[in-house]
Parts: C-alpha cells; sequence; structure tokens
C-alpha cells in the first residue's frame, strides 16, 4: 500500500522529476487513488494529483521543478477520501518542508489539535499533514533540519514510513518503523523508495533500513544513524534482479508475463535444494532448524491458500501443523511454546498482519521463520530463519508467480524439515517446471472464458490439497474479473451451495486420479444435475470428461503436486476472463500489492 520515493543526487531539473515519476510509476502495483511529488530547492516545488499518475504527469509545469533532491508518492486513502488535497506530499504553513508517508500515525488526532492550539493551519484530513507542521515548529524553535526532523519522528506513534525535504537543503531526510523503506546507491545519486523495482533501472546496489534508523540522503553520500543519533555501518546488498525482470517483455499485462514466468521462477526455487541421488530436500540455509514439535503457518490471501496446502503436507510428514489467518491468530491466542515452529508465509515480507502474529509468537517463545520472496524485507530480517522462495519481481496486484513458488517452498521446507526420503517426491519436483510448461503450451483456459464470461457466479472445488487450490481460484476470479466466485473443500457443496446452482453457474472441479477421485466425481453429478456447467481440471480426462462439459488437462506429477499445476489453468481462466471484460488486470480496483496496515 502506498509507494514512496525520493532522490539526491547530481541529477537537475527535468532529470530529478523524471526519476521521481519513473520510480512512481513501477510502484503503481503497490495500489494507489492519488500521486504527488515535491522537489528541493531555494523553496519548495510541489504537484499532486487525484486518481492516475498521468494526470500527475499531466500536472508537472513545461519549464520543469528545479532542485537537486525530490520526493514523490503514490497513495492509497486511509485517513479522508482521494483528493488532490489529501494527496501526498504535505507542506507546513510557509511551504518550507514537504513530507510523504506510508501507514497510520495513531496519535495523529492528539498532535494536530496540540499544534492547531498553536495557530497552524491544516489544508487535509490526513493524519500525514501533522509530519510538516511538527519539523516546522521544531525549526521556529531553532533546531537545525536534521534535529527537527528526529523531535518529530520522536512524536510519532504506529507504523510509518516517512521521508522529507526542506528548501535550502539537497537533502532527503527518512525514517522507518514496521513499514519498508531501501536505499539505492547509484553512480549519480542515491535513491530511496518502499521497494526495490521503483530503482532498479539505476542501481542494483541497496541499504535496507531497518526499524528506528534515520537516513540523510545527499549528492555526497547516505549518513545512517540509530535513534541515538550513532552512525550505524550497514551493508550495501546486490539485489538479484535484472531490470527487465520489473518490465512486460512484451504481454499486454503483467500478470500474463507472470503466469508465463512460472516455470523458471520454479526452477530458481528449487536450485540447489533436491537431492535426487537421495531422495532428500536439502535447505542450507535451515541447517541448524531442528525437527519442530508442531507448526504454525500464519498468511494473509493469496498466501494463506498456500500455507493451507504446506500445512497438510507438514501434518503428511508426521509434524502437527495448523495453517491460520494472520489477522486472528494473535486474537486466537494459539499456545505456542519453545517446540513451536512458527511459519510466516508472505510475498513481500512486509504484510502487517503477517508480521504482527510473527512478532506475537516470537515475543511468546516460539521460533519463527519466513517464508518470503523479498531479500532484507521485515520479516527476513526480525525471523529467526528466512527460506527465500526466489520468484523475482512480482508487479501484478494479483499474485500468481509467488502462489506456485510458495507452494514449493513449503513443499520442501515440509521434506527438510521431517528429514523425508522419498525419490518419486523429489524427482517430480525436480520436473514440475517441465510441466509447467506444458500446461501454459496447451492450455484451453482462453476458450473457456469466451464460452462463460457472462457466467451470474463461479464456483472451484476441490479435495485434500485441491481445496486451498479451489479457493485461490475463485479468490483470482474475484480479485482481477470483479465477479463473484467462492472457492471451497468439494464435500460442503450440499451444506449450502448447492443453494445458488443454475445453469449460468460454472463449477470449475479439480480432480485428482489418485486422490478422492471417486468423491470428487459424485460431487460433480450433484452439480451437474442441477445444470450447473462442470469444468474439470484433471490429469485424468478419459476418466472424468465424460461427467464434465469441459476439461482442462493438467499433465501427470506426483499427486501432491497435481494441484498446483491445476493452478496455472485456473489462473489462466481468471485472467481471460478479466480480459475479456476489459478490466483493470494488474491493478484491480481498491487493492493493493502489498498490505502494511492492519
Amino acid at each position: 500500500m502506498c509507494g514512496i520515493v525520493g532522490y539526491a543526487g547530481e541529477r537537475t531539473n527535468e532529470d530529478v522529476v523524471d526519476v521521481l515519476l519513473d520510480g512512481l510509476s513501477r510502484l503503481e502495483y503497490r495500489g494507489y487513488d492519488s500521486a504527488g511529488l515535491a522537489v528541493a530547492n531555494s523553496s519548495i516545488s510541489v504537484v499532486k494529483r487525484r486518481g492516475e499518475l498521468s494526470a500527475l504527469e499531466e500536472a508537472v509545469p513545461a519549464d520543469d521543478l528545479e532542485g537537486f533532491a525530490g520526493i514523490g508518492h503514490t497513495r492509497w486513502s486511509t485517513h479522508g477520501p482521494p483528493t488532490d488535497a489529501n494527496a501526498h506530499p504535505h507542506t507546513d504553513c510557509d511551504g518550507t518542508v514537504a513530507v510523504v508517508h506510508n501507514g497510520i500515525i495513531e496519535n495523529y488526532q492528539p498532535l494536530r489539535d496540540e499544534l492547531e492550539a498553536e495557530g497552524h493551519e491544516f489544508d487535509s484530513e490526513t493524519d500525514t499533514e501533522v509530519v510538516p507542521h511538527l519539523i516546522e515548529r521544531a525549526l521556529d524553535r531553532g533546531d537545525d533540519v536534521e534535529t527537527a526532523f528526529r523531535r518529530t519522528i520522536d512524536r510519532l506513534e504506529g507504523s510509518y514510513a516517512v521521508a522529507a525535504v526542506c528548501a535550502d537543503r539537497e537533502t532527503v531526510y527518512a525514517a522507518r518503523q514496521q513499514s519498508p523503506l531501501v536505499l539505492g546507491v547509484g553512480d549519480d545519486g542515491y535513491f530511496l523508495a518502499s521497494d526495490v523495482p521503483a530503482f532498479l533501472e539505476y542501481t542494483d546496489e541497496v541499504v535496507y533500513l531497518e526499524d528506528g534508523q534515520f537516513a540523510s540522503i545527499r549528492s555526497s553520500g547516505v549518513e545512517i544513524t540509530d535513534e541515538s543519533g550513532a552512525i550505524v555501518d550497514v551493508p550495501v546488498e546486490t539485489v538479484d534482479w535484472d531490470p527487465e525482470d520489473a518490465g512486460k517483455s512484451g504481454y499486454d499485462h503483467y500478470m500474463l508475463k507472470e503466469i508465463h514466468e512460472q516455470p523458471r521462477a520454479i526452477r530458481k526455487c528449487l536450485r540447489g535444494r533436491p537431492r535426487a541421488l537421495e531422495g532428500t530436500v536439502s535447505i542450507d540455509e535451515l541447517d541448524d532448524v531442528p525437527r519442530p514439535e508442531r507448526v504454525h503457518l500464519v498468511a494473509c490471501g493469496t498466501s494463506y491458500h498456500a500455507a493451507l496446502y504446506g500445512a497438510r503436507l507438514f501434518r503428511e510428514r508426521g509434524i502437527p501443523a495448523t495453517a491460520a489467518l494472520a489477522s486472528e491468530y494473535a486474537v486466537d491466542a494459539y499456545p505456542v511454546d519453545d517446540g513451536t515452529l512458527v511459519v510466516g508465509v508472505t510475498q513481500s515480507g512486509e504484510t502487517a498482519d503477517t508480521m504482527r502474529a510473527l512478532r506475537d509468537a516470537g515475543g511468546r517463545g516460539a521460533r519463527t521463520l519466513a517464508v518470503t520472496n523479498v531479500v532484507g524485507s521485515s520479516a527476513a530480517r526480525e525471523c529467526d530463519h528466512v527460506l527465500y522462495i526466489r520468484a523475482g519481481p512480482e508487479i501484478s496486484v494479483a499474485a500468481t508467480k509467488t502462489f506456485t513458488s510458495q507452494q514449493v517452498a513449503l513443499a520442501m521446507l515440509s521434506s527438510a524439515l521431517a528429514d523425508a526420503r522419498s525419490r518419486e517426491f523429489v524427482e517430480a519436483l525436480r520436473a514440475l517446471p517441465d510441466r509447467l510448461q506444458s500446461v501454459l503450451d496447451d492450455s484451453r483456459a482462453r476458450e473457456i472464458a469466451d464460452e462463460y464470461v457472462d457466467a451470474d457466479a463461479y464456483f472451484f472445488v476441490g479435495r485434500g490439497y485441491a481445496a486451498p487450490v479451489a479457493r485461490e481460484g475463485a479468490l483470482k476470479m474475484k480479485e482481477i474479473s470483479y465477479r463473484y466466485a467462492e472457492g471451497f473443500p468439494a464435500g460442503e457443496f450440499k451444506h449450502g451451495p448447492l443453494a445458488l446452482i443454475t445453469d449460468r453457474t460454472p463449477v470449475f472441479a479439480v480432480i485428482n486420479r489418485e486422490a478422492n477421485a471417486e468423491k470428487m466425481l459424485g460431487n460433480v453429478k450433484e452439480v451437474a444435475s442441477r445444470g450447473a456447467p462442470v469444468i474439470a481440471v484433471t490429469d485424468a480426462p478419459e476418466a472424468v470428461g465424460h461427467h464434465a462439459d469441459h476439461v482442462l488437462r493438467v499433465p501427470d506429477t506426483h499427486w501432491r503436486f497435481t494441484p498446483i499445476l491445476a493452478n496455472v489453468q485456473l489462473q489462466l481462466v481468471a485472467y481471460w476472463v478479466a480480459n475479456r471484460l476489459g478490466r483493470s488486470i494488474d491493478k484491480p480496483r481498491n487493492l493493493a500489492k502489498s498490505v502494511t496496515v492492519e
């Protein structure tokens, strides 16, 4: 949610504005409803607009904005609706300080009341606007800019990533608390952003800010200090992402590109981990993790569906496991001790609810492990252990390749922690990329989407390992087509959902020849007898075909992995339905890629 960019360096005027606008465009996937930027010189120049980034680009004056340092922002509305006034950056009374902010300032109202009582005038409804006014007050009392910024941050409660510029200062000041900020070290300047893709075109050298750290970014370098003001020596890391990975590469949408990247993503996820001769999985970075007495997997949205899949794998390996919605985990007070491993499954490594669950579990004595895609993310840094899924940048809001990579990573994790041995399992893991490619090459999903694009609703069902994939299929359809869809274990059909079945409600049934196939066929007959079209997604078309109206075939594999291949078919169906409906596929309404508020 929301995106921050910043730059300080040798670029001037048009170049600085271009850097900011380009960075904002690369953060559009995070979700936003307004955008703005500010450039610092002898004064502060601010331009901001509600709506798409194109509205901001059109509003930037033709004679450019002068300055060597600037900040930009894409806003996801929390306090106040999307308007020009509520868009970031926000300024102080004199317009000499500009601030952008991600997160929520929980004590903004008493701070605002305090400032208004002193005569400060506010132009927006946002919590963010207290920040420039607090900086202004500290400057008026004689503080230098850095001290004023520090004093202001000390007053804030909640989660935040804040960046500020001040007139007559070619510097960007930044701080974070439970909201991501990463610095980029370039040849002609320094960059700041919520996520690496914002500046990946300019540099792959990064520094990850920690909670409580402050950064001063100027053309001469970056200074990072802790809460006491002491300079912190931080490592510069190289991001293993090609700038081309963050582009569309000729595809109409990022989502379609990322669906087709899944074979490569899985190869990277597997690299160096399965041991074919021994029939084992070895994850070097987790060699010191003992076999847990129990596992709790916490996650949200798509990652929760991967967690459901992973929990079943752990249980079959003899390790008691539960998947829990991260937003409910602390509320439900799951008991933990030092024999509990709490696994946070989070694509971004910044999901607020998941981070809260991990912190709660760690505080109560559990060991924590992050399964994430982002090196240096909060989850990766704060957990006791981390397993990277290596999917590369995922720009589309609707997760595709990261979901598949999470499933594969959890399959390997369960096998490694249980010290399981199975050549058949490991060989099937190693063959997954080729199996995925064959699904992409031969899919009839577009034909199915064309036939059922005008359906009243869509149902997705499966049993066992296929049940989480059915849930995910429904979520993808909802996210990008805006059509009603529901996914659930097939046995639940007769406990209510059958009341919704008509000849305009197609049912997608994931059927695995080696897992509950007969029971699934019984469920298929239940809905077919009531007139619903049935689309079987299966590795057994010859046995299932005459019970279904259509078949989406998946190739033979280990029965635990059949749902992974079926998921790709369901991703394609959702994509082509949304495409036919003309939806904003990569940026669906009301949704954000990285949800950093609870």
